[in-house]
């Protein structure tokens, strides 16, 4: 949520139409312990989660950076949503984790090519922390930029990723599916 949500915000504030997704089957965050996280399920609004980590352990939470970043969240959208329950189509989808492209590559072609409407997934992995996310955020701006620019992404992207990949040693990967 840290890595998607600093996206989200950030190409937001710069202009573009963004919408962010989960790829879980719940919004897990940090708790008091590894094996004790705090588990939402998707659509609880992020004004909710921030009260529930207040009333359990302001200090922890504030110490761990979790109520800054629901602070953002709030700002930026009103509840965290599962992308396997969205039904819109995209042009381009970003994800900032193997595991989360992967999840994203499997949802789509599980739906099938009904539409035959292409999509570009990219992956820019990011480490899950504040600094990268927001390292993250700068790069999801510049990549957004440079497709957007571009005179026809469709034929454009390979090499768009390629010149983006090698000017900033991201590790990106890419598959185009189809809705």
């Amino acid at each position: 949520m840290n890595r998607s949500m600093e996206g989200h915000h950030v190409l937001a504030l710069n202009g573009f139409k963004i919408e962010s997704y989960g790829t879980g089957s719940a919004v897990r965050l940090p708790g008091p312990s590894i094996d004790r996280p705090n588990v939402y399920p998707f659509g609880t609004e992020y004004e909710v989660i921030h009260r529930d980590l207040v009333s359990k352990d302001r200090a922890l939470y504030t110490q761990n950076g979790l109520l800054t970043m629901l602070e953002r969240n709030i700002k930026t959208k009103r509840a965290p949503e599962s992308w396997q329950d969205c039904r819109k189509i995209f042009n381009v989808i970003f994800t900032c984790e193997e595991r989360c492209y992967d999840a994203v590559l499997e949802e789509l072609m599980d739906r099938g090519e009904k539409l035959s409407i292409p999509v570009h997934v990219i992956n820019l992995e990011i480490r899950d922390n504040a600094e990268d996310a927001h390292v993250g955020g700068k790069l999801f701006i510049e990549l957004a930029t440079l497709i957007e620019h571009s005179k026809d992404h469709e034929h454009e992207m390979t090499q768009i990723l390629e010149d983006f990949q090698v000017r900033t040693k991201a590790n990106i990967l890419h598959s185009i599916c189809y809705f």
